[in-house]
C-alpha cells in the first residue's frame, strides 16, 4: 500500500510531465509508469478520445499487455462501445468522479461486467480493472485502464480517489501532446485516391467489402493491426453503430483521427438497412472515411489550448479577421477586456501575436498544402 507521501510525489511528477510539452508517446510512458508507484498494476492501457464524441482514436499498452499481440483488440472495441456498462468510458466521462474500479462498482461481482468476464478474464486472466478518464472541466481527452491479476488484491477506494485527482493533469498532458504533434510538418500528401473510402462490415463484425481508397486511408492511420488502424478504434465505431441501430443511442458515432503522415481524417459509422425498413443493429455496418475539413480540426486545436468559453469566442473572431474594436462590439466587451483575453490566449497557445495564433491553428492543414486550390466546399480541390 502506497503511503500518502508516495502518492503526493507521484501527483507532482505527473503534473510536471503534463506541463513539459512532451509528445503523446513520451508523456504516456512517463506518466503511466509513475502512477505505478502509487497504484501498482500488472497491465495498463491508455487511449486518446475525440473530446466531441468520446470515441477512441488511439491506444497504447504497457506491462503484460505490451507483450501480447493485437488478436483480441477487435473484440475490445465491440464490447466497449457495443454494450452498456456502468464503468464504460462513456459513462465515466460524465460521472461526478472520473474514476472507478469494477470490483467496487459491482460489489465484488466482477464477472457481472461483460468487459471483465468476456475480455479481461477470458483472454488475460485479469480479475479487476480501475479506470480513469482524462477530464478537465467538461472535456475528456482520453482514458486509462489499470489491471490486476488473480493473485493481486482488488483496487480500493483510496486508489480510485487518488487516480481521480490525476484527471486534470492527464488531460493537460494529452492536450500538450496533441499540440506538439500538430506542430510537426506533415509529409507530402498523396492525393491520387479516386473514389469514396468506404468499408462494409458484415453481421459477423468482419470486413466484407472495402474500397481501394479506404484500404489506403486505413493503412495511413497510426496503430497496430494489418490495416494500420488500431482494431479497437474501428470496431469501437462498429459497436457504437450497432447500438445506434438498436435505438439505444441517438447519435451516429464518428471521430477525428490523425494519420502517421500528418493528415486528419474523419471516420463515421452507421447501420445499413434494407428497403423494407430500418435495421435492428445486427446487420451490416458502413464506415466512411473522409479527409477532415478545416473547421473540424480548428475546433479540436482550439479546444486543446485549454481556452475558456469567452477566450474561444475571441479566438473565433480573430480567425475571421476581426480587429479589437470589432471583437469588442460583437461580444459587448471593452477593448481593454479584449486585449486581456488576447494576452491569455497568446500565452496558452504559445504565440506572441494574432498572426502567429492564426498560423499556429491552421499550420497543420494549410501550410503543407498552402499553394493548393480550395474547392467551394472550403477544402482542397481534388487532384491538387
Amino acid at each position: 500500500m502506497a503511503t500518502t507521501l508516495v502518492r503526493e510525489r507521484v501527483r507532482q511528477d505527473v503534473g510536471v510531465v503534463a506541463q513539459a510539452g512532451l509528445d503523446l508517446e513520451s508523456f504516456f510512458a512517463e506518466a503511466v509508469e509513475s502512477v505505478r508507484r502509487a497504484v501498482p498494476w500488472v497491465s495498463a492501457c491508455v487511449g486518446t478520445h475525440d473530446p466531441r464524441t468520446l470515441m477512441l482514436t488511439s491506444d497504447r499498452k504497457f506491462g503484460d499487455l505490451d507483450l501480447q499481440d493485437d488478436m483480441h483488440d477487435d473484440q475490445f472495441g465491440l464490447i466497449e462501445y457495443g454494450s452498456p456498462e456502468p464503468t464504460s468510458f462513456a459513462v465515466l466521462a460524465r460521472a461526478e468522479r472520473p474514476a472507478a474500479s469494477v470490483h467496487l462498482a459491482t460489489g465484488g461481482d466482477v464477472a457481472s461486467s461483460l468487459r471483465i468476464r468476456d475480455y479481461h478474464q477470458l483472454h488475460f486472466g485479469y480479475q479487476d480493472e480501475v479506470r480513469l478518464m482524462f477530464r478537465e472541466g467538461h472535456e475528456v481527452w482520453g482514458g486509462m485502464g489499470l489491471m490486476r491479476g488473480p493473485d493481486d488484491r482488488p483496487f480500493d477506494e483510496v486508489e480510485v480517489d487518488f487516480l481521480a485527482s490525476l484527471a486534470p493533469a492527464f488531460a493537460r498532458g494529452v492536450r500538450a501532446g496533441l499540440l506538439a504533434r500538430i506542430a510537426e510538418t506533415a509529409d507530402e500528401y498523396d492525393d491520387d485516391l479516386a473514389g469514396p473510402a468506404v468499408v462494409i462490415v458484415g453481421a459477423d463484425d468482419s470486413i466484407s467489402q472495402i474500397t481501394g481508397p479506404a484500404q489506403q486511408r486505413l493503412a495511413e492511420l497510426a496503430g497496430g493491426g494489418g490495416l494500420g488502424v488500431s482494431p479497437a478504434v474501428l470496431t469501437g465505431l462498429i459497436g457504437a453503430a450497432r447500438r445506434y441501430g438498436r435505438g439505444e443511442t441517438t447519435e451516429l458515432p464518428r471521430c477525428r483521427v490523425r494519420t502517421r503522415r500528418g493528415r486528419w481524417l474523419v471516420l463515421q459509422a452507421g447501420p445499413l438497412s434494407g428497403l423494407g425498413g430500418p435495421g435492428t443493429g445486427g446487420g451490416d455496418v458502413v464506415v466512411t472515411i473522409e479527409e477532415a475539413r478545416p473547421p473540424e480540426i480548428v475546433s479540436l486545436v482550439v479546444a486543446a489550448f485549454g481556452l475558456t468559453p469567452r477566450e474561444r469566442d475571441v479566438t473565433q473572431l480573430v480567425l475571421q479577421g476581426a480587429d479589437t474594436k470589432a471583437i469588442a462590439g460583437s461580444l459587448h466587451l471593452s477593448a481593454y477586456t479584449v486585449q486581456d483575453h488576447l494576452k491569455a490566449i497568446f500565452e496558452k497557445a504559445g504565440v506572441r501575436s494574432r498572426r502567429e495564433l492564426i498560423a499556429r491553428i491552421y499550420f497543420d492543414q494549410y501550410v503543407p498544402r498552402m499553394n493548393d486550390e480550395l474547392a467551394p466546399s472550403g477544402w482542397f480541390s481534388a487532384g491538387t
